[in-house]
């Protein structure tokens, strides 16, 4: 079965432009993404999806293989599309370019052991919440999930609600997710459905047409950088990490 990676990175976020070019501990944040997926060793070909030319630039001064992709894509979702029909692979995993503290570990989870040919394939890395502000935050999408950890509902609301009980963890998606061809050309090809267009959750497409999401917990420190507070503490994090490496060097 071959694998690849795709690391999506748009310059024009709207919180924190040009967020895969920002510094973190002397390199840009889309080259420790990268260096992860390289550590998972399991991946047939790694590859950056941007639409623009400094972020193009930035992976070939690193030699990180990149791929220029459409200006309209409206979803990180049609952007691997995308890629899809440039490169050919039984399954593509999307390793999200604003997690640089996503360890190769975890994103090892995601890979699926074998993909039915006439499925459509969608799974994804969740993990739960830390802290209690994090719940709130509409930046973060909730999930839940049954028995068998399908997905049976998404939102930036907090999910469920703890009307008998408090006795439960909230989850949310963390940033690697799975596909085959046969979903990414579903998602292209249907519209977004009421829910999607109200919450702005890309997966809810899936969702809000009956196709089965598979959903794996993970224990995951990974952060995903929206805002220049996020920054600070990801590189305040990352520069402890490479200080107690060093450390242990004899």
């Amino acid at each position: 079965m071959k694998i690849i990676a795709v690391i999506p990175a748009r310059y024009d976020s709207s919180r924190l432009p040009g967020k895969p070019l920002k510094d973190i501990c002397g390199k840009p944040m889309i080259w420790w993404v990268y260096q992860q997926a390289l550590k998972v060793q399991i991946f047939d070909e790694i590859y950056v999806a941007t639409d623009n030319d400094l972020i193009k630039n930035c992976c070939d001064s690193y030699n990180m293989k990149v791929l220029m992709t459409s200006p309209n894509h409206d979803t990180h979702i049609s952007r691997i599309h995308e890629v899809s029909t440039i490169i050919d692979a039984d399954a593509y995993v999307c390793i999200c370019g604003d997690e640089p503290l996503m360890e190769a570990k975890i994103i090892k989870r995601i890979i699926p052991k074998s993909i039915g040919k006439d499925e459509l394939y969608v799974s994804a890395l969740m993990r739960e919440f830390d802290e209690p502000a994090e719940v709130i935050d509409p930046g973060n999408i909730k999930i839940m999930t049954n028995e068998d950890d399908y997905c049976v509902a998404l939102s930036r609301s907090p999910i469920p609600f703890p009307y008998k009980t408090v006795l439960f963890k909230y989850k949310k998606i963390v940033g690697v997710e799975c596909y085959n061809k046969k979903s990414l050309d579903f998602f292209v090809n249907t519209p977004k459905g009421a829910c999607e267009k109200i919450e702005e959750v890309t997966l809810m497409r899936f969702l809000e047409n009956h196709i089965k999401m598979k959903f794996i917990k993970v224990n995951s420190v990974a952060l995903s950088v929206d805002t220049e507070k996020d920054l600070e503490k990801v590189r305040l994090i990352m520069s402890e990490k490479i200080k107690r490496k060093a450390g242990k060097k004899p």
